[in-house]
C-alpha cells in the first residue's frame, strides 16, 4: 500500500516547544503544583455599574481603570493567573467598533497594571452555530480564533484560556487555532448542562479524551454549575486523561433580589466543595459566574503548602466522536465494531452516489450501521475521478450530524486523511499506516498533530510477512516510530492483516498467532479485516462468523465487518457473554430470549435441505394484509423511520406517495407528529442529542413543506405564531436560533426579532401579527433584568399572551420570579410548550 504525502508538515508539540513563562508555571503544567485563576468578571462589572448590554471588552479601552481594579481586586485575593476581559474580543461580536489586536493590547496593560503574576488571553465562543448545524465552517471558526491567539501573544500573554465552549467541534477549531498560531500553553475548559452533557451532547470524559489527544495543556470545566454539582463531572475527567484538570464553577445558581441577580453559594460553602474537588485530584481552580474576590482568597488557602496528586497515565484504546465514547480497557476484554460499509470497492450504488454528490446514501449507510450494531463507522470514499479530500471533508461532517457513532478516516492519500480528521469533532481513527518508512512519515504526524489514533497495518517494503513473528517484528517498529511523535500504545491498533483461506490456507493460524502475540507481548489492541478470509469460498458468511469467534479467542478487540450481518453480530452478542461484557448476560437475553434456531428443522417437514441461516427473514403463517393496505403500513413505517433517523432527501417523494392515499392531516397528525414526539423522547432520555433532534425535525419539515405545496392554499394551516427575542442588552442568540429552527421544522410559524430587543418591540411585534406565544432569551446575568421588563410590559398591555424563556442564566424558579408562565430548559422543551398552548 503506497501511502500520498500531504502537503503539510507537523513536529511534536510538547512543553518543551512551549514558551512558559516560568518554572512554577511549567510545574502547574506538569501537574506538580496547583495553580489559581481569578473570578468572574461579569459579577464584578455589574457590581461596578457596567450598562447592561454594553460589550463588556469594549470597557478595556474606554475605562481601563475599571478593568483594571477588578483584576487587583483578584489578584489581592491570591489569584496568581488573571484572565484578560476578552471573553468575546473576536471580530464577529465586536462588529468593527475595535480591532481584536486593539482588545487584546489594551486587556493584557490593564492586568499587567494590577500586578498579575500570569496573564491568561481568554478565548470565549463564537455564539454561532457550526455546520452541520448552523452556517459557519469550521474553517472559518478557525480563522476567528487564530486572530485572537496571535493577538493574545503580541500582547503578551503568558497562557491561552479557551472557555465556556459547548460545540466539541468549535473547541477544537480554537484550540488547532492556537496551537498552530502561537506558542503559548493552552488551558481548554468546556460547559456542562445538569445531565453532565454540554447542550450539544458532549461528556466530560468524551470532552477530556478529545482535548488531551489535540494537544490541549490543561482541560477542564467552568461556568453553568455550582462547585458540588461540577465535581463528579471533573471526576470523569480526571479517570480519562493525566493532563491537569481545572474547575472554574458558578456560585450556585442566580435568583433574583431586590430587582437585582445574586447567586446562591456563599463563600466559605464554595470553598468547601471546591476542596473535595482538590482532594479528588483537580490541581488548577477558580472561580465563574457570580463569585469575587472573597471566593478566591479561600480558595488561595485550600491550595497553599501542598502539591496535586499524582494519577497514572490511562491506559485505554478510546476513540470518540462529539456523543459518543467507545473504550477499550487494557485490562480487561471488550469489543468494538467497526462497520466497514461506508468503502466504495465493490459496491456499485455507493460508487454512484459519491460521483453524484449524493451524500444522503452515505448517510444511510451511516444510519443503517448503527441500527444494526457498530461502535465506530469506517468511511472511505477514494474513487479515481473524486477530489478525494473534499468528499471525505463533507461525508465526516454529514456524518457527524446525523449519526452518534465516533469515525474511522480510511484513505491511503495523506492529504484526504488530513481533511477528514481536521474539522471532526472527536478522537477519530486514521486507518492506516504500515512499516513503510515513507507512510509512517506521512501519516504519523498528522494523526500527532489533530490527536487520532492509528491503525498500524504489518506490512512493510518487503510486502506481508509469512510468519506471526514477523508481523509482531513490524508491529513493533510502528509502535515505536509512533511513539516519537508522543502517540502512545494506547492509541494504536495493529491489523495483521487477513489473507484468504483459499490460496493462503496455512496464514490463518499464523494470522491468530500475530494477534496474540501482539496482545501479549506489545500490550496492544487489534483489528482485522474480518471478511477478507473468505474470498473464492462459497458460504462466506459462515467461514467469516466462524473465524470471527476463534479471532475474539485469539485476542480480537475490533473487528472491521460488516453489522449488517445477523450472523456475524450473532457471533459478537454471545462473545460479549463469554468475555463478560455483557454483565449479567442481560443484552444477550433481551435479544435471544425468543430466538428461533435456523439450524432446528422441524420434524416431519419434507422439503428439499437448505442451508439455514441466521439473515432469513422471519415468516409468518397467518393471512397477508392486502397490498393496498400493506403498502400504506410500509409507507408510514417507513415515513417514520426516516425522521427518527433525520434523513430529508427521500422524505418529500415518500410523502406524495402518502397523499395518494391519506388526507394531508392525517399524514401530518398520525405520522410526521407521532414520529416527532418519539424523537423527543429519545431526546429527554439521552439516547438522541441536538444535532439528532435538529436532523430528525428538519426531515420532519420536508413533509411538511411538501405537503403544504401540494395542498391547495389554506387547507393546511400553521401550528400557531410565535415570536422569539433576545432581550435587550443580549447579544447572544445561538440558543435563541436553535429555537427558533426546531419550532419551524414543527410547523410553527415564527417571528425572530433578532438580539438586544426593546421590549417596545416584542409588544409592537405581538400586537401587528397577533401573536398569543413569546418566547425570550438571555445569556447574560446582567441582562434578566429586561427579561422581567419585557414580560412585564407584555403583561399590563397584551396579558392574553403567554411567555416562555430560557437562557444559561435562568432557572425554572428564576424564571417563576420574573413572572414567566414557562421555562424552556431546551429547544425540544420549547417545542412541547408551545404544543400545550396551541392545543388549548
Amino acid at each position: 500500500m503506497t501511502i500520498v504525502q500531504s502537503t503539510q508538515a507537523y513536529t511534536p508539540r510538547t512543553l518543551d516547544t512551549l514558551r512558559i513563562a516560568d518554572d512554577d508555571l511549567r510545574a502547574a503544567l506538569e501537574g506538580r503544583r496547583h495553580l489559581l485563576f481569578d473570578g468572574g468578571m461579569g459579577t464584578m462589572l455589574q457590581a461596578a455599574g457596567l450598562k447592561a448590554g454594553a460589550l463588556p471588552e469594549l470597557l478595556c479601552l474606554t475605562n481601563p481603570d475599571a478593568i483594571t481594579r477588578v483584576h487587583a481586586a483578584y489578584v489581592a485575593g491570591g489569584s496568581e493567573v488573571v484572565t484578560t476581559n476578552t471573553f468575546g474580543a473576536n471580530a464577529l461580536k465586536l462588529h468593527g467598533e475595535a480591532t481584536v489586536e486593539e482588545i487584546f493590547n489594551a486587556a493584557v496593560a490593564c492586568a499587567r497594571a494590577a500586578g498579575a503574576r500570569y496573564v491568561a488571553g481568554d478565548i470565549g465562543p463564537l455564539g454561532t452555530l457550526l455546520r452541520p448545524l448552523g452556517t459557519m465552517g469550521f474553517d472559518e471558526a478557525y480563522d476567528y480564533f487564530a486572530q485572537e491567539a496571535r493577538a493574545a501573544q503580541a500582547a503578551g500573554c503568558d497562557l491561552i484560556i479557551i472557555e465556556t465552549m459547548t460545540d466539541l467541534a468549535e473547541i477544537k477549531a480554537a484550540v488547532l487555532a492556537a496551537k498552530e498560531n502561537c506558542d503559548l500553553p493552552i488551558f481548554a475548559t468546556m460547559t456542562f448542562e445538569a445531565d453532565g452533557r454540554t447542550f450539544l451532547g458532549t461528556s466530560p470524559d468524551i470532552a477530556a479524551i478529545t482535548l488531551d489527544a489535540l494537544g490541549a495543556d490543561v482541560v477542564g470545566i467552568n461556568c453553568s454549575l455550582g462547585p458540588a454539582e461540577l465535581r463528579p463531572f471533573a471526576r470523569a475527567m480526571l479517570a480519562v486523561t493525566a493532563k491537569p484538570v481545572m474547575v472554574q464553577a458558578n456560585a450556585g445558581l442566580p435568583h433574583v433580589e431586590d430587582s437585582c441577580t445574586v447567586f446562591d453559594i456563599d463563600p466559605q460553602s464554595y470553598a468547601d466543595a471546591v476542596a473535595n474537588m482538590v482532594e479528588d485530584g483537580v490541581g488548577i481552580i477558580g472561580g465563574c459566574c457570580g463569585t469575587n474576590p472573597d471566593y478566591i482568597r479561600l480558595l488561595a488557602d485550600i491550595i497553599a503548602n501542598r502539591a496535586p496528586q499524582q494519577r497514572p497515565a490511562p491506559t485505554s484504546f478510546t476513540v470518540t466522536g462529539a456523543q459518543r465514547l467507545v473504550e477499550l480497557p487494557q485490562d480487561s476484554r471488550r469489543v468494538a465494531v467497526i462497520g466497514e460499509r461506508i468503502n466504495p470497492t465493490g459496491k456499485k450504488r455507493l460508487q454512484a452516489a459519491l460521483r453524484e454528490d449524493n451524500l444522503d446514501y452515505v448517510v444511510g449507510q451511516g444510519i443503517s450501521q448503527q441500527e444494526q450494531g457498530a461502535d465506530v463507522l469506517d468511511v472511505n470514499v477514494g474513487l479515481p475521478g473524486i477530489d478525494e479530500p473534499r468528499m471525505i471533508a463533507r461525508a465526516v461532517e454529514a456524518l457527524q450530524g446525523a449519526t452518534l457513532l465516533p469515525l474511522q478516516i480510511d484513505s491511503t492519500n495523506a492529504d484526504a486523511i488530513e481533511a477528514g480528521v481536521r474539522a471532526y469533532a472527536g478522537k477519530p481513527i486514521i486507518n492506516s499506516v504500515n512499516g513503510k518508512q515513507e507512510a509512517l512519515d506521512a501519516v504519523l504526524p498528522i494523526a500527532a498533530h489533530y490527536g487520532c489514533n492509528v491503525i498500524g497495518l504489518t506490512l512493510d517494503e518487503d510486502g506481508i510477512p509469512a510468519t506471526a513473528s514477523e508481523r509482531v517484528a513490524i508491529a513493533r517498529r510502528i509502535i515505536d516510530e509512533a511513539a516519537r511523535y508522543g502517540i502512545g500504545r494506547e492509541r494504536i491498533l495493529i491489523d495483521c492483516l487477513v489473507m484468504t483461506a483459499s490460496t493462503n490456507q496455512a496464514q490463518v493460524t499464523e494470522i491468530l498467532r500475530a494477534v496474540t502475540l501482539c496482545r501479549q507481548e506489545l500490550g496492544v489492541h487489534c483489528t482485522l479485516g474480518v471478511s477478507n478470509v473468505s474470498f473464492g469460498l462459497p458460504a462466506r458468511e459462515l467461514l467469516n462468523a466462524t473465524f470471527l469467534a476463534a479471532a475474539f479467542g485469539a485476542g480480537l478487540d475490533a473487528p472491521i465487518m460488516n453489522p449488517g450481518s445477523q450472523r456475524y453480530m450473532d457471533a459478537v452478542h454471545s462473545y460479549r457473554v463469554l468475555n463478560a461484557e455483557d454483565l449479567g448476560s442481560v443484552r444477550f437475553i433481551e435479544r435471544y430470549a425468543g430466538w428461533n434456531d435456523p439450524y432446528k428443522v422441524p420434524v416431519n417437514v419434507a422439503s428439499t435441505p437448505t442451508v439455514p441461516s441466521s439473515t432469513a427473514p422471519a415468516t409468518s403463517p397467518n393471512t397477508a394484509p392486502s397490498p393496498a393496505s400493506a403498502t400504506s403500513a410500509q409507507g408510514n413505517g417507513e415515513l417514520h423511520h426516516l425522521v427518527l433517523s433525520g434523513r430529508k432527501a427521500n422524505v418529500p417523494a415518500l410523502v406524495r406517495d402518502l397523499l395518494a392515499a391519506h388526507d394531508a392531516m392525517d399524514v401530518i397528525d398520525r405520522m410526521l407528529i407521532p414520529a416527532l414526539d418519539e424523537v423527543g423522547d429519545k431526546f429527554d432520555r439521552g439516547e438522541f442529542f441536538l444535532p439528532q433532534l435538529m436532523a430528525s425535525a428538519e426531515a420532519a419539515r420536508a413533509g411538511f413543506d411538501t405537503i403544504r405545496d401540494l395542498m391547495p392554499a389554506g387547507n393546511v394551516a400553521d401550528k400557531g405564531k410565535i415570536a422569539l427575542a433576545t432581550v435587550k442588552g443580549d447579544i447572544h442568540d445561538i440558543g435563541k436560533n436553535i429555537v427558533k429552527m426546531l419550532l419551524e421544522n414543527y410547523g410553527y410559524r415564527v417571528y425572530d426579532l433578532g438580539r438586544d430587543v426593546d421590549p417596545q418591540v416584542v409588544l409592537d411585534a405581538v400586537r401587528q401579527h397577533d401573536i398569543p406565544l413569546v418566547g425570550l432569551s438571555a445569556l447574560m446575568t446582567t441582562t434578566v433584568t429586561n427579561m422581567e421588563e419585557t414580560i412585564a410590559l407584555l403583561r399590563r398591555e397584551a396579558p392574553g399572551v403567554r411567555v416562555f424563556v430560557g437562557g444559561a442564566v435562568l432557572t425554572p424558579e428564576y424564571a417563576r420570579q420574573i413572572g414567566a408562565d414557562f421555562y424552556a430548559k431546551d429547544a425540544a422543551e420549547s417545542a412541547r410548550i408551545a404544543e400545550r398552548v396551541f392545543a388549548k
